[in-house]
C-alpha cells in the first residue's frame, strides 16, 4: 500500500491573547486550553457552577446534559475498548490564529477560536495536522480525560468493521441480504435489504427520525439500549414497512445500522468492541480506554453508544484520512474501503452533504465527516491530513449551531489545510 502522504505544515501565526468573554478565560498548560465556564453557564450549571450528576434518566437534561455526554458508559451497559501503545502526538509552538466567518443562522461576524468557545456549547475542540495538534480546548470544566459520548459518529465506526468483515471473508457481497447473516430478520423488510443499501441509508423502509421523543428512534432506542430492552432481531419488529424498493431513495434511518451491527456480530462472532480493539484502536495507538453501549444481549448498538476521550477521536479521524493506514504504515482498514466509504453514494443528502457509506460527505468531494446530535462531529480532509473532533452539549438534536462548526471547519481548512 502506497502511503498518502501529506500536504506540509504552513508556518504558524502568533497566538491568540485575546481573553475570551462572558464565560472566563482559558487558562493554558502544555499548549491545552481549559476553563471551568463556557456559554450559557446558567442553563448547564449550578449556582456555585458545578455541574449536576447526571442519571439514566436525566442524561439529555439542560441542567445535567454536561455530566451526562461525559459519563454516558456509566448509564447503560457497555463493552470496553481497551486502550493500546499511544501513538504520541507532536504540538504546535503556539496556538495559531484561526479566523472563521460565523454562520448567518447565528447572526454572522468575524470570529476566533475563543470566539467560537464563546458562542458555542462545545465540550472539547481540537485541531490536528497529522501527528500536530494545532488547537486543543475543553470548558464547562472537561479535561483530555473525559470519554465523551459520540452519538451517530458511531455509525462510521461500524462502517468500518463492515469492511474488516469483508476483507476477512466474514461477508461477501454486499448485495447479499442482511437476513443471510441475521436467521431472526428472515421474513422482515429489514432482512431482504442488501447490506449495500443499509449502508447509503436507503434500504426504503419506513423510519421516522425527527427526535421529538415520539419518532422511530425513540422506539428503536427503547428496544435496543440498556438492560430492560429486547435487543437483537426483535427490536426491529415495529420497522416493517416498505415504502421504497431498496436503493431506490435515502432516508436516514438509525435503525439501517442497528441491522448492520447485528450483522457483524454474527459475522465476526464476538463483540464489536473487541474487534475494534485489536483491529482499529490498538493499531492507531489510542490512549485511553473507550467503551461501545450495548442492548441487552450484548451486542453493540452500532447506530451510537462509543465513548472515547478528544485525542482518540482525533487519531480515527486521521486513520481515515491517511486511507485506513495506522502511523507507522500498516493497513488496519482497507484503503479502497475508506474510498468507498468517503465517496458519495447519495449525492444530495441534506443542506450540506452527500452520503458514502455511513459518513458525510461534502459537496466539493474533498472533506467528509462523522456526525452524531448535539453536536458530535470529526471533519476530515485527507489530502491535507487535517482533523477536527468536536464534542458539544447542544441543547437540541437539530440545532442551528451545527453550522457554525461548519463555518469554523471552512476557517480552518482556509488557514492550515
Amino acid at each position: 500500500m502506497k502511503r498518502r502522504a501529506f500536504l506540509a505544515l504552513p508556518a504558524l501565526l502568533p497566538a491568540c491573547t485575546g481573553a475570551s468573554t462572558g464565560s472566563g478565560a482559558f487558562t493554558f498548560a502544555n499548549g491545552i486550553g481549559t476553563r471551568a465556564g463556557g456559554p450559557n453557564l446558567a442553563i448547564y450549571a449550578q449556582a456555585d457552577g458545578g455541574f449536576a450528576r447526571a442519571t439514566p434518566r436525566s442524561w439529555t437534561a439542560p441542567a445535567t446534559v454536561v455530566d451526562g455526554l461525559s459519563r454516558n458508559d456509566e448509564f447503560y451497559p457497555a463493552n470496553p475498548i481497551p486502550a493500546a501503545t499511544a501513538t504520541p502526538w507532536r504540538r504546535a509552538a503556539s496556538e495559531p490564529v484561526l479566523g472563521y466567518e460565523g454562520a448567518a443562522v447565528l447572526g454572522g461576524g468575524r470570529y476566533d477560536i475563543d470566539g467560537y468557545m464563546d458562542r458555542n456549547p462545545a465540550t472539547g475542540l481540537l485541531v490536528a495536522k497529522g501527528d500536530t495538534i494545532l488547537v486543543e480546548r475543553y470548558q464547562y470544566a472537561r479535561t483530555p480525560a473525559h470519554r465523551f459520548a459520540s452519538f451517530s459518529m458511531a455509525k462510521t465506526v461500524t462502517a468500518l468493521l463492515v469492511g474488516i468483515a469483508q476483507a476477512d471473508g466474514a461477508i461477501g457481497s454486499l448485495d447479499t441480504p442482511a437476513a443471510a447473516h441475521v436467521p431472526g430478520l428472515a421474513g422482515t423488510e429489514y432482512g431482504a435489504t442488501p447490506l449495500r443499501h443499509l449502508l447509503t441509508m436507503s434500504s426504503g423502509v419506513q423510519f421516522r427520525e425527527d427526535y421529538d421523543g415520539s419518532d422511530d428512534n425513540a422506539i428503536l432506542g427503547r428496544n435496543t439500549l440498556g438492560r430492560a430492552s429486547a435487543g437483537g432481531a426483535v427490536a426491529l419488529a415495529p420497522f416493517n414497512t416498505r415504502i421504497a424498493a431498496p436503493g431506490a431513495r435515502f432516508y436516514y434511518a438509525s435503525a439501517e445500522t442497528y441491522v448492520l451491527a447485528l450483522v457483524l456480530r454474527a459475522a465476526f462472532g464476538r463483540p464489536l468492541a473487541a474487534v475494534l480493539a485489536e483491529r482499529v484502536w490498538a493499531p492507531m495507538g489510542a490512549e485511553a480506554q473507550a467503551t461501545w453501549l450495548t442492548d441487552a444481549a450484548g451486542t453493540e448498538l452500532g447506530y451510537m453508544g462509543v465513548n472515547a476521550v478528544l485525542r482518540d477521536y482525533a487519531r480515527l479521524g486521521l486513520l481515515m484520512a491517511r486511507g485506513g493506514a495506522t502511523p507507522d504504515g500498516r493497513q488496519a482498514v482497507p484503503e479502497a474501503w475508506i474510498t468507498a466509504m468517503t465517496r458519495a453514494h447519495v449525492a444530495q443528502a441534506g443542506r450540506f452533504y452527500g452520503y458514502g457509506y455511513q459518513t458525510w460527505i461534502f459537496p466539493d468531494r474533498e472533506s467528509f465527516a462523522l456526525q452524531g446530535v448535539r453536536g458530535q462531529v470529526i471533519f476530515v480532509h485527507p489530502r491535507s491530513g487535517l482533523v477536527m473532533a468536536h464534542t458539544a452539549v447542544r441543547l437540541a438534536s437539530r440545532d442551528a449551531g451545527g453550522a457554525d462548526a461548519v463555518a469554523l471547519w471552512n476557517g480552518v481548512r482556509r488557514a492550515v489545510g
